[in-house]
């Protein structure tokens, strides 16, 4: 019975973050490019940018109010189906989700307003205000990530006598937790490649139908730009993001690359099926030496503890940790492909009017779906991996949830399901009424 109330509360939690975070990284993404066309006006006073700083600015207004909707249901779930770990956590979770909220959500709200009913006629205090904005989204991604950060690698506490509580002994060791650095870096630039792949099917979409066309070529060639140096650097730093996690939590790096058995110079098996109840790979093939110690630990000799090694109960579920992040490695192996090729059809073809180039607009068009794939299967890696404690090493995740009747729990997750798709159906009607109606400048 417990395990099934366990089941449900983090399977409700995980349709709720989800949900919320279809808005999160692309109002990082775009937000900070509408901020550079505010500022581009403001310095060049060119129509131009005036209409893309609109036209972005519009759809930057709709994920932005959802997203801000969808986050506070998660809140409610802390003191519902998560009372016990809201009790554990409270000391440390308080001040960065507090500062969150009294810096980064008043900076964003704040600005977000005053921009909002700004006319482009004072374009110093409306470009001004999105860059604030925008530093405010990644401001409140740098407190979230504080926070997560911790149940991945606790620092700076001490436990309480009766071990029902942590207590934060040191706030600085908190805001510095290494961990808290690589994630952020690595969602900072996961959300910025969403924001490029948005920017380039959104403007492929304008050119296939050759409206706009000046402008839309202007945000075609940001995007790729944008795109191959986000390509670039994702698995560069993700690369070093694995090292990390392989020190502090070796047994979801063995489970990333499903290692079974502890040794070193190890492969990297292109092909591998696990099985978690076999407690071993049902198949794996094309092994490339030494590559899988590389990747884990940074050294091609690097020892890895195999998960035989480790007490089944202590194992996160190895299949889903597994195949999440083998498919983000290819998804980042196709976004470089398709940056590539971005950027040689754009220095072929800067108008991009030729066949090749159509294609190319409407692959991108179709790909829109990818990195939010991409970037939900980070965190199934993260959060799946981390199992089966909610803090690691610390409380697990069976000891943190309410009392709360499965029934309830269904109930409750029915209506937020309906909710959601009702939410969505009006985010995708207003978002496609905004892409379709392109740059109509309001002065006011």
């Amino acid at each position: 019975m417990i395990e099934d109330i366990v089941l449900l509360s983090r399977l409700q939690f995980a349709i709720t973050v989800f949900f919320h975070f279809i808005f999160v990284p692309l109002t990082i993404g775009i937000g900070i490019i509408v901020a550079s066309f505010e500022v581009k006006y403001w310095k060049t006073r060119q129509e131009k940018w005036k209409k893309l700083a609109q036209f972005w600015g519009n759809l930057f207004k709709i994920n932005f109010a959802f997203g801000i909707v969808t986050g506070f249901a998660m809140t409610f779930q802390f003191g519902t189906n998560w009372g016990r770990y809201a009790e554990f956590m409270g000391d440390v979770f308080a001040s960065p989700l507090a500062l969150e909220a009294l810096i980064a959500f008043f900076l964003e709200a704040t600005f977000f307003g005053i921009w909002l009913f700004t006319s482009h006629r004072k374009p110093a205090l409306k470009a001004i205000s999105m860059v604030l904005v925008s530093i405010g989204t990644m401001i409140s991604a740098v407190w979230i990530i504080t926070a997560n950060a911790f149940m991945q690698h606790p620092v700076g506490y001490t436990l309480a006598e009766d071990g029902s509580r942590v207590i934060l002994t040191d706030f600085v060791a908190l805001i510095t937790n290494p961990y808290m650095f690589y994630m952020l870096i690595h969602t900072l630039l996961a959300c910025f490649l969403l924001g490029a792949f948005f920017m380039i099917a959104v403007s492929g979409y304008h050119l296939l139908k050759k409206s706009n066309v000046d402008i839309y070529r202007t945000s075609m060639k940001i995007g790729i730009c944008v795109l191959i140096i986000t390509a670039l650097l994702l698995p560069a730093q993700g690369m070093l993001y694995g090292h990390f996690v392989s020190q502090v939590q070796p047994v979801k790096a063995s489970a990333m690359e499903s290692v079974w058995e502890s040794g070193s110079e190890l492969p990297l098996y292109l092909i591998a099926f696990p099985s978690d109840s076999q407690e071993r790979n049902l198949v794996q093939a094309i092994g490339i030496p030494y590559l899988g110690s590389f990747l884990l630990t940074g050294d091609p000799r690097g020892e890895v503890t195999g998960l035989n090694d480790v007490d089944p109960a202590d194992r996160p579920p190895v299949a889903i940790t597994f195949y999440s992040f083998r498919i983000m490695l290819l998804l980042g192996v196709l976004f470089i492909l398709q940056a590539l090729a971005g950027l040689y059809l754009l220095r072929k073809d800067p108008s991009m009017e030729s066949p090749k180039a159509r294609k190319y607009m409407k692959l991108m068009i179709c790909s829109i779906p990818l990195p939010y794939v991409a970037i939900m299967l980070g965190w199934v890696v993260a959060e799946v991996g981390r199992q089966p404690w909610i803090v690691y090493g610390l409380f697990r995740t069976s000891d943190a949830i309410s009392t709360v009747p499965a029934i309830q729990i269904i109930f409750s997750m029915g209506l937020l399901i309906l909710f959601y798709l009702l939410l969505f159906c009006l985010f995708l009607y207003l978002l496609r009424k905004a892409i379709i109606a392109g740059p109509v400048v309001k002065e006011y």
